[in-house]
């Protein structure tokens, strides 16, 4: 009998600092009229000195234990999916099952940007479907103001940080229903961070020019974007076995309002079922997604028997979806 693997716990952290449009003006040449117009995004989120992502990914870990009523002991394996990792080596993971205190359990990172959490999701399924794990602490956690260049307007404005969190386990609540992932690496240009792997070592000109900032060509993230995501959102509710019109939220990847909407209405989906926070919280990579998702259901926008589609994309380029059964 195949192994019903559901969501236990949600959590979620949000760095205190907020940073609003008004904010950003005094620093680069923009407007809040400009921004809002052409991202949605009012304000954002910014970790403390100090904060680093493992200490966001920790604060949503403990939220969604305490509601899954679990103890860090009763953890098996932590994922953590991030593009902003504490150091290049040890993995957050690793970082956060220390300050978690849940020595037996392994950990290991999910690099795959935006999508990352949907990507996660999907890995830790599979444990526990398996048979192998019976708690999977899945996480998206992104310091992303510490690689932003807010030099560049054209970036600086749509990023914050933040964490999410879901643990997954043997129940019905919350059932992962379908899932599907794509990728294609010949669009890898289009939005990365050039400089501090072994391609182009950190160095003083590296520094210089700027190359450990994210770099993006947004016309053409948003074109891929959108087909990616449509697309993604039609091949998981078919795999659900389920009707478009039965979905009662879609929860997308929170990158830009235009291209939620475009997104929505390539797929024939109604923009009224759509839950957004990218007013308040702009793109948070791979937090995004979990992170809307853990406020639609406090919210009551996710109600028990719902269907609920999330969808990501991110760099790579990656792009994911799910369908889950709250």
């Amino acid at each position: 009998m195949a192994i019903s693997v559901g969501i236990e716990g949600l959590g979620f952290y949000l760095p205190s600092k907020i940073l609003t449009n008004a904010d950003l003006e005094k620093r680069v040449e923009t407007s809040d009229e400009w921004i809002r117009t052409r991202t949605g995004i009012r304000e954002r989120r910014i970790a403390a000195e100090g904060e680093n992502t493992s200490d966001l990914a920790v604060g949503a870990a403990k939220m969604a234990l305490a509601e899954a009523k679990l103890k860090p002991t009763d953890l098996d394996l932590i994922l953590v999916a991030t593009m902003t990792p504490d150091m290049p080596c040890p993995a957050t993971s690793c970082i956060v099952q220390s300050k978690l205190g849940a020595p037996q359990a392994a950990a290991m990172d999910v690099a795959a940007a935006c999508s990352g959490f949907v990507y996660g999701l999907v890995m830790g399924q599979q444990f526990v479907a398996s048979g192998t794990y019976r708690h999977v602490l899945v996480v998206g956690a992104e310091v992303l103001s510490r690689v932003v260049d807010w030099t560049d307007r054209s970036t600086c404005v749509l990023f914050g940080d933040g964490a999410g969190a879901a643990i997954l386990g043997q129940t019905s609540r919350g059932q992962i229903l379908s899932t599907y992932l794509g990728s294609d690496g010949t669009k890898a240009d289009l939005l990365k961070v050039p400089a501090g792997g072994v391609a182009v070592p950190a160095s003083h000109q590296s520094v210089d020019e700027r190359g450990h900032y994210l770099k993006m060509n947004g016309t053409e993230v948003f074109k891929h974007a959108v087909r990616a995501m449509s697309d993604a959102c039609l091949k998981a509710i078919e795999r659900a076995g389920i009707k478009p019109e039965q979905i009662a939220c879609v929860i997308p990847h929170q990158a830009n309002i235009r291209i939620i909407e475009a997104v929505v209405d390539r797929a024939r989906m109604p923009l009224e079922k759509v839950y957004l926070n990218v007013d308040r919280y702009g793109n948070m990579s791979a937090a995004s997604t979990i992170v809307a998702f853990c406020e639609a259901v406090r919210d009551g926008r996710v109600k028990k028997g719902d269907y609920a589609l999330l969808v990501a994309f991110g760099a790579g380029l990656t792009w994911g979806s799910c369908v889950i059964r709250w």
